[in-house]
């Protein structure tokens, strides 16, 4: 296999963690990215980038794939599974590497799966790939656990720093590891620079080692505040957010999302740096502290 894998297609480019690793990728001048877009898309993307539009069959995706090294999904939700389609087609194309939409929790954990049932295809897909090693494609997951400055400037990890609220669950000591997106685009550009030390792999990544509690008080010294904090249960939160995806309302699934990492379930294997081997030092990571994360988020 080449040293580096150069050419890249990215699937995903405009959702929320596509874009994180497209900067990645071109800030890099490394690659030579092509991003996949809908037909009917009015995505746009910097003049760096080609793009490819695609109705997304297999034939076309097919010869969207040919000549290129490594294809990296980025779908949300509503695409995890289409990934099988891609799969096949990066397998006609002679794709080298393919990685899958992961960028989010343990999805070896079946306590996760269970947490978060829509997280089984990820799993199906896991050992769809596997399969398909015998027919020359290799791959790689890289597991992030939440975005840590991503959900912290936009408020999805519950602290809300205009009003200077947090919602913490079940005290808040729970520790767990949180990936920055510069370390999550570094990954992605280790796996595609370290083919053979990454191939057939499932790689777990962190920035940071913390708690909801660590955050808030590093939040309320950077700040100079003392925050409003809401209190509330593993129970209530997994409830909730069934309840509301049993009505179609899919702000459930981003709550059972972020119980993931912090609801008080067991087996979550949430916390990469000791529940898992990390794969940081193998990817060339260096990642921040909290205080670090914090400080920059808030611009300071």
């Amino acid at each position: 296999m080449a040293a580096h894998l150069e050419n890249v297609v990215l699937i995903g480019a405009s959702g929320n963690v596509g874009p994180i690793i497209l900067n990645a990728l071109l800030a890099s001048r490394e690659f030579h990215v092509t991003v996949l877009s809908r037909e009917s898309s009015e995505a746009v993307f910097s003049p760096g980038v080609t793009v490819r539009k695609t109705d997304f069959s297999e034939g076309d995706l097919e010869l969207a794939f040919k000549g290129q090294d490594a294809v990296v999904s980025a779908v949300g939700a509503t695409g995890f599974g289409e990934q099988k389609k891609f799969v096949d087609a990066a397998v006609r194309a002679g794709i080298k590497r393919f990685i899958p939409s992961e960028f989010s929790a343990n999805t070896l954990s079946d306590s996760v799966i269970q947490l978060l049932p829509l997280f089984a295809q990820k799993q199906a897909l896991l050992d769809y790939l596997k399969s398909k090693e015998s027919d020359g494609l290799t791959w790689t997951g890289i597991a992030t656990a939440l975005l840590f400055d991503w959900g912290l400037a936009n408020g999805f990890l519950g602290y809300d720093i205009p009003s200077r609220t947090a919602t913490i669950w079940d005290g808040g000591h729970k520790k767990f590891t949180l990936v920055n997106e510069k370390e999550l685009g570094d990954a992605i550009i280790g796996v595609l620079k370290r083919p053979q030390e990454t191939a057939n792999q499932y790689l777990y990544i962190s920035s940071v080692e913390t708690s909801q509690k660590e955050i808030l008080s590093c939040l309320e010294e950077e700040t100079a505040s003392k925050w409003t904090v809401i209190d509330t249960t593993t129970d209530k939160e997994i409830s909730d957010g069934v309840k509301k995806l049993s009505v179609g309302d899919f702000s459930g699934a981003l709550t059972l999302v972020r119980g993931t990492s912090f609801a008080d379930v067991p087996g979550l294997r949430a916390n990469y740096a000791t529940d898992e081997k990390l794969a940081n030092s193998l990817l060339g990571l260096k990642p921040e502290s909290v205080k670090e994360t914090v400080k920059r988020v808030l611009g300071i």
